[in-house]
């Protein structure tokens, strides 16, 4: 039986793809929007969907690593994005092969507990160290994470769609 998600055969991955993609990512989170918490975080969006797709080339070390470079352009506490960042692509790696079974809104559905569940961890930590309450609109930094997911989706695997070069020996 064939998971719901896939409904054609993907080209393997191109690393040189996803690693631009990350790094995409970490420079749209380099932009300064000011103190709207409720901008999504693109590079957490990212490292939850390499996570799922690609585990075996973007796993935890590549989340924290990240992780560490976002709390040292914050000025956050050192550690503050990257035990979010770890978490999310530790469950983000957990729950992957039961993910890809569903459709893109039901992935969104399913995801959006680790995106709450992350902002929460960053949220905790800030507030340990006498950080300020950011205010009731970091709830919907999760939710426009989740949105975005089959958008990111549709971005990110559109290079393993392409057709593969037609060749006499295979029938695909």
């Amino acid at each position: 039986m064939m998971p719901r998600g896939s409904d054609q055969l993907l080209l393997p991955a191109n690393p040189w793809f996803i690693w631009g993609s990350l790094l995409l990512a970490f420079l749209f989170n380099l932009v300064p929007f000011g103190r709207l918490p409720a901008i999504p975080d693109l590079l957490a969006l990212a490292l939850a969907f390499w996570n799922v797709h690609q585990p075996r080339r973007i796993g935890v070390g590549i989340a924290f690593m990240f992780g560490l470079l976002m709390d040292v352009h914050d000025s956050a506490v050192l550690g503050q994005h990257a035990l979010a960042y770890t978490l999310l692509s530790f469950f983000a790696i957990t729950i992957h092969r039961r993910l890809l079974w569903f459709g893109l809104p039901q992935q969104a559905l399913q995801i959006l507990p680790l995106f709450v569940a992350a902002h929460a961890v960053s949220l905790v930590v800030r507030m340990l160290v006498g950080g300020m309450l950011p205010g009731w609109e970091l709830l919907l930094a999760p939710v426009f994470e989740s949105l975005l997911w089959p958008v990111a989706s549709w971005v990110l695997l559109a290079p393993q769609r392409r057709p593969p070069d037609p060749d006499q020996n295979r029938p695909l």
